[in-house]
């Protein structure tokens, strides 16, 4: 592999005009797919073979016209204090507020509060369900100014008006000013990193050219493939942090190459075929870990994760030929100034290089320092993370509604204006399905249903059934008395559909429990259900990645268990800020409750590949000093001296980039921000930094030890690029020669 990316980095040096050229290219045809392609629909989430998703498609199957598709909203109208709703002058006015709203073009239907009876006991609160013929997503802008008019015209007659449902809610827009810090907070570790401000400059260009063509063409296929609001910022969040990371790696070494072997091209080629190696492999395993996401059989939770992998994909391609190809526009640019000016002393007098190659770095020093307390170094950082894991305990799973949006949002002021007049369970009421297909009396059947789940504890209010043409199939909806995220909620789902199992036994109707609330509910136990699976699939993965690539049999062990610690730590932190509340006023987060179910997996997936970024250029520089004859304790520090600083700041641009995107109001996002963000700093600074040299420190030669049987079938992968070492020759002296008195790592 290294003398096969080695010949790519030459050729993409040299072929630069084409390079550039191929990816502007695509960046431009991404740039008007996305322009041109209409705008992708927000879709609910689904679940194939759970119990409600099947009593959803009977649903479409039995009653063709529900229009289940449709855009709703609820108009919630409140008196004032000490008045009612259904006084005259109220009442007038929240009827002429529906009579002008149901003339709108795209409205089926506004239903009346006072003749549906959808008015609280006490008179205080009502509410009015407005349906429209088309998608959230489809609605105009004079269907939803006319929404927003008629809710003022009601407030202007007095009355407290808020308005809930989809026919608002809008698609997250990236771009937000939190986004903006996250990029100036890695431009600046870039320079400081750097020192060059063209060498961070190419690695930004580069990293925004491969996520603007993943983000235009997650925005052009949205229709076709089904792609939503979430799936693009993800493809954004993790092109960018990978893609600045992947052209970090590639350019420090093409710095240290430059220093060495002196010819630019040589050195890009050097650079590629070493570093853009691992590259690739951190790469691969982010990729296979988000493709893998498709095995738990959420529909969404698939295109989130094969859109993160096609930007990743996309990372990985830019760096190994836009990045090196950039080289040959920059050149020495790319050096610091201060090297540049040794560079230039250096070819007037060699003898005056040297004199900066003994003064320590602080990834040396570090080293030493761990190797001088590795038993108190592993313990301080395990018993930490083990602490910080503790919350992680008590994790429970859920899914937002607009109970979790901010207050400032007339959606969450609707939902608590239903809560308070009709009680906490009305906002997630729960359908029940009878299909009477088999049934030898379908009335009989159903009035048994209605019977039996009014008398389940728990449930404040049942409806009327309503049949389809055929009379096979009845409806009807369950209002629980407690809130849709809460954990009684969620027994009385279990609860009404063991019930019915007694219902079907007796009279042969099939009961089907669904809604959203009930959707919620299996999404979330199925989720809760496929992460131990799934987490034993990646570590054993990692274990077997590992073991091919460093050839030993304990780093694999050893990287796996830290990668356990770190993930744990970050479940810990999401359950203390989003369950408990700790720090949730500081980032900006108003509504506690359950995690949102598909981050423990996304998480897992994502944080994987990103470990095994650290892992392997920490390691790959401490194997490749090990084999060449250091002793443990001189290949670890080596290791740090070479890669420490790099990693350092690598990891502190990905949590810059992904704590940028805790300010947008989407749930899903600001979960996501604080969950990668965290398990990034736990997994590069304490596990990759603290844990893992302590424990090779403790395992001294032991660290590389392979069984002869292992060492015979198991491929070698040349990540450090042996084999480049061996099959390319050194350039010949020239005037470039005394670049290579430059001390490697230091410039």
């Amino acid at each position: 592999m290294a003398t096969f990316l080695y010949r790519i980095g030459r050729w993409s040096f040299r072929r630069r005009r084409l390079v550039l050229r191929v990816w502007l290219g695509a960046l431009l045809l991404a740039i008007a797919g996305a322009a041109v392609a209409p705008a992708g629909e927000e879709e609910d989430l689904s679940m194939p073979g759970t119990e409600s998703q099947q009593a959803f498609d009977l649903l479409d199957e039995r009653f063709p016209d529900g229009n289940s598709q449709g855009a709703e909203a609820r108009l919630v109208f409140q008196a004032p204090d000490g008045q009612r709703v259904t006084a005259a002058e109220h009442r007038a006015a929240v009827e002429d507020t529906l009579g002008s709203l149901a003339a709108g073009d795209q409205v089926e239907s506004a239903t009346d509060p006072y003749e549906t009876g959808a008015v609280s006991k006490d008179g205080t609160i009502a509410y009015s369900t407005v349906t429209y013929s088309v998608g959230a997503v489809d609605l105009t802008g004079e269907t939803k100014s006319a929404l927003e008019d008629a809710a003022d015209q009601a407030g202007d007659a007095g009355l407290t008006v808020e308005i809930g449902g989809s026919a608002l809610d809008a698609e997250e827009e990236p771009g937000g000013t939190t986004e903006i810090v996250g990029v100036a907070v890695a431009a600046l570790v870039l320079v400081l990193a750097l020192g060059s401000l063209v060498a961070a400059g190419l690695s930004l260009l580069t990293a925004v050219v491969g996520v603007a063509i993943a983000f235009g063409l997650v925005s052009a296929l949205a229709v076709p493939l089904g792609l939503t609001s979430t799936v693009a910022i993800l493809a954004l969040m993790l092109g960018l942090a990978v893609g600045i990371d992947y052209a970090l790696f590639i350019t420090s070494r093409f710095r240290d190459e430059l220093a060495r072997v002196g010819d630019p091209e040589e050195a890009a080629g050097r650079a590629v075929g070493t570093a853009g190696s691992a590259v690739v492999f951190a790469g691969a395993t982010v990729f296979i870990a988000l493709v893998g996401l498709g095995v738990v059989g959420i529909p969404e939770l698939t295109r989130m994760g094969m859109g993160g992998a096609g930007a990743v994909a996309l990372a990985v391609l830019v760096a190994l030929t836009l990045v090196p190809a950039l080289f040959g526009y920059f050149g020495r640019r790319v050096l610091s100034r201060r090297v540049r000016k040794a560079l230039r002393r250096g070819g007037e007098r060699p003898h005056a290089l040297p004199a900066a190659a003994g003064r320590p770095g602080l990834g040396d020093r570090w080293a030493r320092f761990v190797l001088r307390r590795p038993v108190a170094v592993l313990l301080t950082a395990g018993l930490g993370l083990g602490a910080v894991a503790v919350p992680a305990l008590s994790l429970e799973l859920g899914l937002p509604g607009d109970e979790s949006k901010s207050v400032e949002t007339t959606q969450r002021r609707a939902y608590d204006l239903l809560s308070e007049g009709f009680g906490p369970g009305f906002n997630g009421p729960l359908t029940v399905v009878v299909d009477n297909a088999e049934a030898a009396d379908a009335e009989a059947a159903t009035d048994r249903v209605v019977e039996t789940v009014r008398g389940v504890d728990g449930v404040a209010s049942v409806g009327d059934p309503q049949f389809d043409e055929a009379g096979d199939t009845a409806v009807l909806t369950a209002v629980p008395e407690t809130a849709p995220n809460s954990a009684e909620t969620k027994d009385l789902v279990h609860e009404i559909r063991d019930a019915g199992a007694g219902v079907e036994a007796g009279t042969g109707a099939d009961v089907l429990v669904t809604g959203t609330t009930a959707m919620n509910i299996d999404i979330s136990e199925a989720m809760a259900d496929a992460l131990l699976p799934y987490l034993t699939v990646v570590i054993g993965l990692a274990v077997l990645l590992l073991l091919v690539v460093f050839r030993s049999v304990l780093v694999p062990l050893k990287a796996a268990l830290g990668f356990l610690l770190s993930v744990g730590a970050a479940f810990g932190v999401l359950v203390a800020v989003f369950q408990w509340g700790w720090a949730a006023d500081l980032l900006g987060i108003e509504q506690t409750g359950p995690v949102m179910s598909l981050m423990p997996i996304l998480i897992i997936g994502i944080v994987f590949g990103l470990a095994m970024d650290y892992e392997v250029f920490l390691l790959t520089r401490m194997r490749e000093a090990y084999v060449h004859g250091a002793s443990p304790g001189e290949a670890i520090a080596g290791g740090f001296r070479h890669s420490g600083r790099v990693v350092a700041a690598a990891a502190i641009i990905m949590i810059s980039v992904f704590a940028g995107f805790v300010g947008m109001n989407s749930p899903t996002i600001q979960t996501m921000g604080v969950g990668l963000a965290a398990a990034v700093a736990f997994d590069a600074f304490v596990v990759r930094m603290a844990i893992v040299p302590a424990v090779l420190a403790l395992l001294g030669h032991r660290a590389w030890w392979l069984p002869r049987i292992l060492n015979r079938v198991l491929p070698n992968v040349d990540i450090e690029g042996e084999a480049l070492s061996r099959r390319v020759p050194p350039p010949a002296a020239g005037p470039d020669a005394a670049v290579q008195r430059l001390p490697v790592g230091r410039q």
